[in-house]
């Protein structure tokens, strides 16, 4: 092995064992969803129809086992591919982890994910008893992450500097609401939702006295050839 394989080798290694190190509770899930994404490949329809559905945070479950289904149904994924869950983690989870810290991380990804599963089936529950929507969407499947990471988009805001932070919340305001417009369902509504409860997080994240990140210097750094230095948003840590 040569002294430029070695020292690539052992700068890869340098990073990955600081990503783990600054964002553990995001590497941990990671590892869990690629081994259950493993096993919704490995067993048969019916079987996967069974798992699944006793994990979904729908209806039935939320007033029969709500603290089972809303902590086993954030292991899960909504599809076989994990890898557009790596690539959306290492962008937004990984540097709100870093930002926040685990624990605020988590609070904040944990009140999306249980409050916009409650509104959107809430309101789910309403359309069920006027008539609106048919009484078989009490046991509709509804499992994964994604309350979670669109909540941590919100809250993410308030990590980019102006006035780019407009342009970024103009963008993720754009996405969901166009989402919302096109399919005004539960999904939607909890998505909509999680984004408005990231960004009622502002009191604490102001709190964070880090240097906003400035898309610029990292586009400095990278036509200069030093490259980023972290994956996603520059990260400060406490």
């Amino acid at each position: 092995m040569t002294a430029r394989l070695r020292s690539v080798l052992g700068s890869a290694y340098d990073r990955c064992r600081s990503v783990i190190a600054s964002a553990p509770l995001t590497c941990i899930w990671l590892v869990i969803l690629l081994i259950t994404t493993i096993i919704q490949r490995t067993v048969g329809p019916s079987e996967l129809d069974r798992i699944l559905g006793e994990r979904s945070t729908n209806l039935h479950h939320l007033t029969t086992d709500p603290v089972h289904v809303l902590f086993t149904s954030l292991f899960w994924i909504d599809g076989i591919f994990w890898l557009p869950y790596l690539v959306s983690f290492c962008i937004f989870h990984i540097p709100a982890e870093r930002w926040l810290g685990s624990l605020r991380w988590l609070a904040v990804g944990l009140s999306a994910h249980v409050l916009a599963t409650y509104i959107s089936e809430g309101l789910l529950g309403l359309a069920i008893r006027d008539g609106v929507a048919d009484e078989s969407m009490v046991n509709v499947l509804d499992v994964g992450v994604s309350y979670f990471l669109a909540g941590i988009v919100g809250v993410l805001t308030y990590r980019i500097a102006r006035p780019w932070r407009w342009v970024y919340l103009a963008g993720v305001l754009v996405v969901y609401g166009v989402s919302l417009i096109a399919a005004l369902d539960s999904t939607a509504i909890g998505h909509f939702t999680s984004v408005l409860i990231g960004l009622a997080w502002y009191p604490m994240a102001r709190r964070r006295e880090v240097v906003p990140w400035n898309p610029l210097d990292t586009v400095r750094r990278v036509t200069s050839g030093s490259g980023p230095r972290h994956v996603g948003f520059s990260a400060g840590q406490e």
